[in-house]
């Protein structure tokens, strides 16, 4: 029998649309530079495994993780190629490292020296700081930086920096983000003329590929734009772009139900029906990853390609749709929360706008219970 997958709420992974973005966004890499996929936080929601496996087909084989056991789940799912772990590992889960052929940031020359005592050879790449003062070494800290070099159990694979600025589109934006790649790159210059080896040197991610990819590098981090997502409706209209929307997010509609003009319905009874109104009850809640602030009205599915409102509290395992204008609604049918019905949409970046956040958080807390299928 045929796994199925869409009994109750469910993710569709389109794999059209990812090697769309894919070949859009090779298409802007810089000469020599390839993608290194950012698939951190099970891929913005969206599958680590079943994404990277997928981009393994597609030729890629270079990724980035936020965690140890981000990697190890890669690699025990079959995930071929380099996976950079791009936060902190304590100095206990080195054998981690060298067991699932995993490489590690730097954050700085002390956490270097940490690693370096606990005796096993691993890769790892330098984070330098640009400017966004969270990880790395000081660029400015140029003795610290050279000191890593000559810990016996670093192997140095490469060095990366991260740009601070979101909105590559604005003049004074873009002029901080050539500044930072300046500093960057006279780093890696001084450092490779007195015999130090950075086999890779990275530092965009999907902005400065979309908006900046003349700061060059060898890898590129995509993350949200390769799941053809972009953090917020404003960047949508400057993205220049066409991205596809790999995720789908869809849920089983469960029962319909008929309340009077009058009566409450829901936690609270907060909503209060102004007219005879039919309920659809969907199967997916805030602990799959809806959020809850959508709740009386502020958000919306599609059903049966038209728009139905949420109506009262958003449970953690259901949410109830005002269906009172589609008829022919069924139990059994499908209201999907992201993704396309007939000829609407509702993209991660509206349903981020109404929630008062952004896309990449949105996608990013969809819940494991949830079942993804590459379609």
């Amino acid at each position: 029998m045929t796994e199925f997958y869409q009994g109750r709420a469910w993710i569709e992974l389109s794999r059209a649309a990812l090697r769309h973005n894919v070949e859009l966004l090779q298409a802007l890499l810089p000469l020599n530079c390839a993608l290194m996929p950012a698939v951190k936080a099970n891929a913005y929601g969206h599958g680590a495994v079943l994404i990277a496996r997928e981009l393994n087909t597609l030729g890629i084989n270079a990724f980035c993780v936020a965690t140890v056991f981000e990697g190890i789940e890669l690699r025990q799912g079959g995930v071929a190629g380099e996976i950079l772990i791009l936060g902190y590992t304590h100095p206990q889960y080195v054998p981690l490292l060298v067991q699932y052929h995993l490489t590690q940031t730097i954050l700085d020359h002390c956490y270097a020296l940490e690693l370096n005592a606990c005796g096993q050879i691993i890769n790892v790449h330098i984070k330098l700081d640009t400017g966004m003062h969270r990880l790395g070494e000081s660029c400015e800290n140029l003795d610290k930086i050279k000191r890593i070099f000559t810990c016996q159990f670093l192997c140095v694979t490469g060095a990366y920096t991260h740009l601070y600025e979101d909105d590559l589109t604005l003049p004074s934006n873009r002029e901080a983000a050539l500044t930072q790649g300046k500093a960057f790159y006279q780093v890696i210059g001084h450092l490779k003329h007195i015999g130090c080896q950075i086999p890779k040197a990275h530092i965009l991610a999907s902005s400065g590929l979309l908006h900046c990819s003349e700061i060059g590098g060898d890898y590129a981090r995509a993350g949200i734009a390769l799941y053809g997502q972009l953090s917020t409706n404003d960047e949508w209209k400057k993205a220049g772009v066409v991205l596809k929307p790999v995720l789908s997010l869809k849920a089983r509609i469960t029962l319909i139900r008929e309340i009077a003009e009058g009566e409450g319905a829901g936690y609270g009874h907060q909503f209060q029906a102004k007219r005879n109104t039919k309920i659809a009850v969907a199967a997916i809640g805030y602990g799959d990853g809806i959020p809850r602030s959508l709740s009386n009205g502020v958000g919306a599915a599609l059903v049966q390609g038209c728009v139905a409102p949420i109506v009262g509290r958003i449970c953690m395992d259901q949410t109830l749709l005002d269906v009172t204008d589609i008829p022919s609604v069924v139990s059994g049918d499908t209201a999907v929360f992201i993704g396309a019905s007939g000829e609407q949409e509702i993209m991660a970046c509206d349903v981020a706008e109404q929630a008062g956040t952004i896309s990449n958080e949105i996608l990013s807390r969809l819940g494991g219970r949830l079942e993804r299928e590459a379609v």
